[in-house]
């Protein structure tokens, strides 16, 4: 009996934001939204204007929009890679966690491809990709793969969602107006062993498609660079080098709002120390991968001297880039890998500096790849030295605080916490326990 009130009383934080909505909900939307009107109205402005009002110019036709493509795409790695290959190798420990990442996943690539439409200008030449578009283009690649990869990563983060918003559904009155709402997207589930054999199957059919896709993904994102012949792109080792970084932003992007949704929702119980400490050892193995890739890159291009190469390595070594480069250094491998490394400092509180970090160092370190290469172009050229401007850093604001806000808003909506799950996993334990027992007593009976 007291095993069954802790459990429901454990289950009342993940279903109180659901049903108890506090000021605090309210500020935090609010603030958020306004962030997102703010840019959305500097977008119309920007789209009256021009790309005039940015600091966007020859050579450097990509800056900060593209940058935030590529990071966004990166994050979105955060549900399908790791809760998919922690589902498909049966990691017990992924539990609590599968759904704050699944959503990350959806939330980024909803925002991420806006910067490609945000950088044409003209919102209406987006439709030149679908109506001119030749296949040999690495353009109409990343089309068709994000949006494959979009609308397979909804479908991911939904069946597992099914169970817990029926039992949402049943928690709310028939006199509830919300009841039709969860109702529809329950599909009449029952927790039957049918349905939950026919569930089961359809989730772990995607968890095995979604791996491949999501890394098709970042590699066909890396190709838009790598299939040019711009200096500092045209690179085989892009591929794998793109996949890496966005595993590891991805992992740093989900080890935040698992800080935050611990601390604001109450899920001690759930989000325990862990958690925290094994996606920590993840983020120190990553660290090392980060550091391996990024040297092949500069003993490659040092050892190859070819002059525009060499101009674009020596731009972010001791030149104009020198600030964002070293920054990125610090902040992406240095400080994390040694607060990570070590047991003592792989704390909850040490993977949320770790991660905050990383995350800003994996966005400098796409802006290292797009700029620098653009401002040393191949023919002489007198340059000039991007800087973003107002319009480009209130857009981006937006960018943040929408994806934020989305994920505010599906926490409210939405258990944040995968509990059929947890429940699932719990009596897979149990009848573990209870087998080996029953061993133990025969084998002590013999």
């Amino acid at each position: 009996m007291d095993n069954l009130n802790q459990t429901q009383d454990r289950d009342e934080a993940v279903f109180r934001p659901i049903f108890h909505t506090t000021p605090k909900f309210y500020i935090i939307a609010l603030s958020l939204f306004a962030v997102v009107i703010w840019g959305l109205s500097v977008w119309g402005y920007q789209t009256l204007r021009g790309l005039g009002i940015t600091g966007l110019g020859r050579p450097v036709y990509w800056g900060v929009y593209i940058t935030n493509f590529v990071f966004f795409v990166g994050i979105s790695h955060a549900g399908t890679l790791i809760s998919a290959i922690l589902r498909v190798t049966k990691a017990g420990w992924r539990r609590p966690i599968t759904r704050a990442a699944e959503a990350i996943t959806v939330f980024a690539l909803m925002v991420g491809p806006i910067n490609i439409i945000i950088d044409l200008g003209r919102p209406d030449r987006m439709f030149n990709i679908f109506i001119f578009g030749r296949f040999p283009s690495p353009l109409l690649w990343d089309v068709m793969s994000i949006g494959t990869y979009f609308i397979g990563s909804i479908v991911y983060l939904y069946l597992p969602l099914i169970p817990d918003i029926a039992m949402v559904r049943d928690r709310l009155s028939f006199t509830d107006q919300r009841r039709w709402f969860y109702e529809v997207l329950s599909l009449g589930w029952t927790g039957t062993e049918l349905q939950k054999k026919r569930l089961g199957r359809a989730i772990g059919i995607m968890a095995i498609f979604i791996i491949p896709l999501a890394i098709s993904v970042h590699t066909v994102v890396s190709w838009v660079f790598a299939m040019t012949i711009q200096p500092g792109w045209h690179a085989s080792i892009f591929g794998p080098y793109f996949v890496m970084g966005a595993i590891y932003s991805g992992i740093a992007a989900l080890l935040i709002a698992m800080v935050i949704l611990r601390k604001v929702y109450h899920l001690e119980d759930y989000l325990r120390p862990v958690h925290f400490n094994n996606l920590g050892v993840l983020l120190v193995v990553f660290t090392l991968l980060w550091l391996y890739f990024t040297g092949s890159e500069w003993i490659t291009s040092i050892y190859g001297n070819e002059p525009s190469d060499m101009a674009v390595l020596r731009s972010k070594f001791w030149g104009q880039f020198m600030w964002a480069y070293w920054a990125m250094i610090f902040s992406a491998f240095v400080i994390p890998f040694f607060i990570l490394a070590f047991r003592k400092t792989r704390t909850i509180l040490g993977c949320l500096i770790a991660s905050i970090l990383i995350i800003i160092g994996m966005w400098i370190e796409r802006y290292t790849i797009v700029v620098p290469s653009l401002s040393n172009p191949r023919l002489p050229w007198e340059g000039m030295f991007y800087v973003p401007s107002w319009a480009e850093i209130s857009i981006t604001a937006g960018l943040f605080c929408g994806l934020a806000f989305l994920y505010v808003v599906f926490s409210k909506v939405f258990p944040i916490v995968s509990l059929w799950e947890i429940r699932e996993g719990e009596e897979e334990e149990h009848e573990k326990a209870k087998h080996y027992a029953q061993v133990a007593e025969a084998a002590g009976k013999s």
